[in-house]
C-alpha cells in the first residue's frame, strides 16, 4: 500500500489502456493540467454521479487547460458500456491489476458490512503542467466533487 502523493511531489508515472484500447501515459498530458480521479466501479450510483458531473464540466476544465481522466479496475469493455450508457465525455482508464491505483495510494484496505477487503478508495489528484501534484483529495464523496475540483483548479490556474 503506497502513501498518497502530496502537493509538490512528482506525480507517479503510469500507463494504462483507455476505453478505446489505446495506451495512455502521464507523459501524454505534459504541459497541461490533469485531473486524475480514482473510483471503485463503473455504473454504481456514486461512481455514476461523479463521472456524469465530471463530464458535465468537461468544457470548463478544458477552458482551464485541463483534461479529466478516471481510473478504475474495470475492463475496457466495461468502460465502453459505462460511457455509452451515460453519455460520458471523459477518458476512462482500465487498471485491472491496480498498478496505477497503487502508485497513487488509492488501492487501500476498505470495510463494508463488517468485512475488510482491498479496493479503490475514491480519490482525486490535480497534476500541474510540470508533472507535480498540485492538490490531493482523499476519501472523496461523489456528490459535488467535480465542481469542488473545478473551483480548486480555477484557483490554481490564476
Amino acid at each position: 500500500m503506497t502513501d498518497i502523493p502530496q502537493p509538490g511531489q512528482i506525480s507517479p508515472n503510469f500507463t494504462a489502456i483507455n476505453q478505446d484500447g489505446n495506451l495512455v501515459s502521464l507523459a501524454d498530458f505534459a504541459g497541461q493540467w490533469l485531473v486524475l480521479y480514482f473510483y471503485p466501479k463503473d455504473d454504481t450510483p456514486g461512481c455514476t454521479t461523479e463521472a456524469k458531473d465530471f463530464s458535465e464540466y468537461t468544457q470548463e476544465f478544458s477552458n482551464l487547460g485541463a483534461k479529466v481522466v478516471g481510473v478504475s479496475v474495470d475492463s475496457q469493455q466495461s468502460h465502453c458500456k459505462f460511457i455509452a450508457k451515460h453519455n460520458l465525455s471523459i477518458i476512462l482508464l482500465s487498471d485491472p491489476e491496480h498498478q496505477v491505483a497503487d502508485a497513487y495510494g488509492a488501492w487501500r484496505l476498505k470495510k463494508f458490512m463488517g468485512k475488510e477487503y482491498m479496493g479503490v478508495e475514491r480519490s482525486t489528484f490535480a497534476i500541474a503542467p510540470d508533472g507535480t501534484i498540485a492538490h490531493t483529495w482523499a476519501k472523496v464523496k461523489a456528490k459535488g466533487h467535480a465542481i469542488a475540483v473545478l473551483n480548486r483548479l480555477q484557483e490554481l490556474t490564476i
